[in-house]
């Protein structure tokens, strides 16, 4: 599986970058590629991230997630459009994701639900939300409060929202297959 996922989301973006089209939905792929699960795909240059989108619920079948969030990527809005001179600098990394679970605890008990580096979280407050794939935390060594304040930063509220009765929280988590490693 991590062979066609890698391969499919390289070939996605590699033809995005070069043409502007998106590719076509493979005839030939795994059974397990068909089943609907939420999607990311991130993109790093020379170690440093150089795009992520993705969609974390499952709306879709994961080849073709993989192939929209591939093509989507190369237009992250917090980066120029990808070119095609930069894809030999690009290493690609693709999350499979559990379909997102609200965690039905109070804040203070959070510790006991969420486990750093497993599970990835979003938050939803009014018409503000944020999500952080399980990587994120360890990534930038933050601790479990240092991750919800990122999130809810992420998501355009306050540092403590996590703790607002009116914020929701969500966790999944990622099956994460990365070239190179």
């Amino acid at each position: 599986m991590k062979e066609f996922v890698l391969k499919l989301a390289r070939r996605a973006v590699e033809e995005f970058a070069k043409t502007g089209k998106r590719i076509e939905i493979p005839k030939e792929r795994p059974k397990e590629a068909d089943e609907k699960r939420g999607v990311f795909v991130t993109l790093f240059k020379k170690g440093e991230l150089r795009g992520c989108i993705g969609f974390p619920y499952p709306e879709k079948t994961m080849v073709e997630n993989i192939v929209d969030a591939s093509r989507l990527v190369c237009q992250d809005p917090r980066f120029e459009p990808l070119r095609k001179e930069e894809l030999k600098d690009i290493r690609i990394e693709v999350s499979i994701l559990t379909e997102p679970k609200l965690i039905e605890t109070k804040p203070e008990d959070y510790e006991k639900e969420i486990e750093l580096g497993k599970d990835g979280l979003i938050i939803r407050s009014s018409m503000f939300s944020g999500l952080f794939l399980p990587q994120v935390p360890i990534e930038q060594k933050w601790n479990l409060e240092e991750y919800l304040e990122n999130l809810c930063y992420k998501a355009g509220l306050h540092g403590d929202a996590w703790k607002d009765s009116s914020s929701k929280l969500y966790k999944f988590q990622a099956i994460v297959f990365s070239e190179g490693i």
